[in-house]
């Protein structure tokens, strides 16, 4: 079997899964919404700011989500839970629960974000900031 067509460890095919598909997107939205709003609870995250972190969402599509509305996530916003997800995590692993919870809303002294909170940078920087965010903590966690 050539490389490119092994399985990755840990996942039953050797294909991720495709966003793109509209029942993956309506199966994962069952749960990512719900765990998205958890998420920003324990953040203590801002309605507004939520809403940019799932990439401007408008306010009718946020509080239909929030209310627990049937909405399908497009392949963005799944992505952007995903990387959410992760991040809260690796706080979780690295930090104390209050810590952890409020990592995302202090200034941080990290190069990276030049003094800024984590969650202003990744709302300035979109997927590319998410993605970097959770690579620094990955890293600091050890990968697992």
């Amino acid at each position: 079997m050539a490389l490119a067509q092994q399985p990755l460890v840990g996942l039953s095919s050797p294909a991720g899964t495709d966003l793109s598909d509209r029942a993956v997107q309506v199966r994962l939205s069952r749960a990512a919404a719900p765990a998205f709003f958890k998420l920003a609870q324990a953040w203590h995250l801002r309605d507004e700011s939520s809403r940019k972190l799932l990439g401007g969402v408008s306010n009718g599509v946020f509080y239909q989500l929030k209310r627990g509305g049937k909405k399908v996530l497009d392949q963005d916003k799944l992505t952007r839970i995903s990387l959410l997800l992760g991040i809260f995590k690796a706080l979780n692993i690295l930090y104390s629960r209050k810590l952890a919870d409020s990592w995302i809303t202090l200034p941080n002294s990290n190069p990276m974000f030049k003094g800024e909170r984590p969650l202003d940078y990744m709302i300035k920087g979109g997927l590319p900031a998410f993605v970097r965010v959770r690579q620094l903590l990955d890293a600091r966690r050890g990968g697992r």
